[in-house]
């Protein structure tokens, strides 16, 4: 297992790689599912903290897994199995991401993070055996993931209550430190352009996830309605929402400023940890918002609205401030996206006069503008 080169030509996700992320996607639609029931129920704001802490942990494996591939991605036997075994972790992890989201119970969310880390500490192991040059960097890794494994087992078996939530964000910010230390040593041979890739495939599984979330919602409102002309504003404006921040999105190519700046790949990395939660809770705000024309819904239209403008508005400005850490020139003009957010998180409180469709239509037509002049603007350079 020696190291792939940093300039290798052509490097592109293996099959291998795209398997991986697919058992992301059951997760990732558990947690949105979770997110949208609770928003139903009225619970928003006590529902926001566990879809926090149990989409950290599906990111967080997701992370770990795709920047070792990115630097030891061998595709032989040994790797794929204990690539494998992290797969089956992921599908444990989403299978108790009900209980964790509603009885803030991590049993299975941390079994399925503990089979992960066997196999991720099994390549570390061997990429130390078998790398020289970087056998430090290596076992360091291998050494953070276990003592901190075992921290998350004690969370989740042994800690009070009361302790819970501080000590899951001590955990949290330990595991982002790992890297950092462990990388002092001798920095690992990822491909920028290879995880500029792989976060952007990423980002399409969820805006899929927010697809399937709102398909949901169009099943439980036609099973509650006919098709009105508020179901059907509602569902196209919620498409379109999801094609503008796709198309946003990829107007900035990272990689080769990722190549430039290295450095900095740490915060464009985790920045993209609120762009990663802001569309899985995009998903459960427009599945809630479908449903809602169905008249399925009891909760508030001020509610509804601000459960699709708030995972808008922070995914705009996530956008260019984790892109500004390595773009020479961002693509976006920061006062367009910050004047589109700020109109963005307006919307809702027309909720009563214009309804949740209203709102809905309108974020659309600010992303769709937003869009629009930035397309006009770079045209015009």
């Amino acid at each position: 297992m020696s190291a792939r080169p940093i300039d290798e030509p052509n490097r592109v996700s293996s099959q291998l790689e795209l398997l991986f992320d697919l058992t992301f996607v059951v997760a990732v639609a558990a947690v949105t599912a979770r997110l949208a029931h609770e928003i139903m129920e009225g619970h928003a704001l006590a529902g926001i903290v566990p879809f926090l802490q149990v989409f950290f942990a599906i990111w967080w494996a997701w992370m770990n897994f795709t920047w070792f591939a990115s630097s030891y991605d061998t595709d032989d036997v040994a790797y794929r199995l204990l690539t494998m075994v992290q797969m089956a972790g992921v599908l444990v992890l989403a299978a108790g991401v009900p209980a964790a989201s509603e009885h803030a119970d991590f049993t299975f969310v941390t079994l399925g993070y503990v089979i992960m880390r066997i196999g991720l500490v099994g390549q570390w192991l061997r990429a130390g055996a078998e790398d020289p040059a970087r056998r430090r960097t290596a076992l360091r890794y291998a050494g953070g993931i276990s003592v901190l494994t075992v921290g998350w087992l004690y969370h989740s078996m042994l800690a009070p209550a009361s302790a819970e939530l501080p000590l899951f964000v001590l955990l949290a910010a330990l595991e982002l430190a790992v890297p950092l230390w462990a990388e002092r040593t001798e920095p690992t041979t990822w491909h920028p352009h290879h995880i500029a890739e792989r976060y952007g495939l990423f980002t399409i599984i969820l805006l899929g996830e927010s697809v399937l979330a709102a398909s949901r919602g169009v099943a439980a409102a036609l099973g509650s309605t006919e098709v009105s002309s508020t179901f059907v504003l509602i569902a196209v404006s919620g498409l379109v929402v999801l094609f503008a921040l796709w198309w946003l999105y990829f107007l900035v190519e990272a990689g080769d400023g990722l190549s430039d700046r290295r450095n900095r790949s740490y915060r464009w990395g985790y920045g993209h940890y609120g762009i990663f939660a802001a569309l899985a809770a995009l998903g459960g705000g427009l599945e809630v918002a479908v449903e809602q024309s169905g008249h399925g819904v009891t909760v508030g239209t001020l509610t509804v609205g601000y459960a699709v403008a708030i995972p808008v508005a922070v995914f705009l400005m996530l956008l260019w401030m984790v892109h500004a850490r390595v773009v020479a020139e961002s693509a976006i003009h920061p006062v367009l996206l910050s004047a589109t957010a700020a109109a963005v998180l307006a919307l809702p409180f027309a909720a009563p006069w214009i309804g949740v469709h209203g709102v809905v239509a309108a974020i659309a037509v600010s992303c769709v503008l937003l869009v629009a002049v930035t397309i006009a603007a770079n045209n015009a350079r």
